[in-house]
């Protein structure tokens, strides 16, 4: 017996128009605009229903007022479902004769006074999960790491006298390409700043500016509108 006939009715299955042979289910979800509609209503506080009463458990589907219900003002009750704390209660609002202002003031010296006598560990700094909880941040006590940079970089020396200055003068005039601002500093033992202010080289900047000048004029409109949009912010800082 041939197994040809057997393997026939099998084959369009296989193929890309399988699902024509299969049957059409409707399938209902509740992924539907009206479901979701239904769920999202919600019924409001009753303090927010001038209509609902302390005692009425129903709860309307619209949320709206009755036509009978009186047309006036009233205060909204609707409290957190926090406790209230003293700590976040401001002390404006407490009358005088009130205990929790004492009890406020006695907690914010407490916090201060152990703020001021705590010592943040090297790992942890104001601001971060491990700082300690306070008002007022941790004072800096001994255990700091050392700094990256010693002190003697931002000491000021005012140890060059008129010849060095004269030779600062002399080099950075005679060939500002070789002796730099940074190359004198380094020599000197001074900054780069104090050198700007001993001499100038008026030839070597407007070269640069000229070569500045040269590659914005191979900008673009966009990086242009940006760069004017940054100098016209710039303009208005001081105002």
């Amino acid at each position: 017996m041939s197994a040809l006939p057997l393997t026939r009715p099998m084959r369009p299955l296989s193929t890309k128009s399988a699902s024509l042979f299969l049957p059409h289910l409707t399938t209902r979800h509740a992924s539907s605009t009206r479901r979701h509609k239904k769920l999202n209503i919600i019924p409001p506080a009753p303090s927010y229903n001038l209509s609902a009463t302390p005692n009425s458990t129903t709860h309307s589907r619209s949320a709206k007022p009755s036509p009978r219900a009186p047309s006036a003002t009233h205060i909204i009750f609707n409290p957190p479902s926090a406790a209230p704390s003293p700590t976040i209660t401001p002390p404006k609002f407490l009358p005088a004769s009130d205990p929790r202002r004492a009890l406020y003031s006695s907690f914010t010296a407490a916090s201060t006074r152990s703020a001021l006598q705590s010592r943040t560990p090297l790992t942890a700094a104001t601001g971060t999960s491990l700082a300690s909880q306070s008002l007022l941040p941790a004072r800096p006590s001994a255990n700091l790491p050392p700094p990256v940079r010693g002190s003697d970089t931002y000491e000021k020396k005012y140890h060059l006298t008129d010849a060095d200055i004269a030779e600062i003068r002399k080099l950075r005039t005679e060939d500002p390409y070789t002796w730099t601002r940074w190359r004198l500093a380094e020599k000197f033992g001074c900054s780069q700043f104090f050198v700007s202010l001993v001499v100038k080289a008026p030839e070597k900047a407007a070269e640069v500016e000229a070569s500045h000048q040269a590659a914005r004029d191979r900008w673009g409109n966009r990086k242009r509108m940006a760069d004017e949009d940054r100098k016209r912010r710039m303009a208005s800082w001081g105002r």
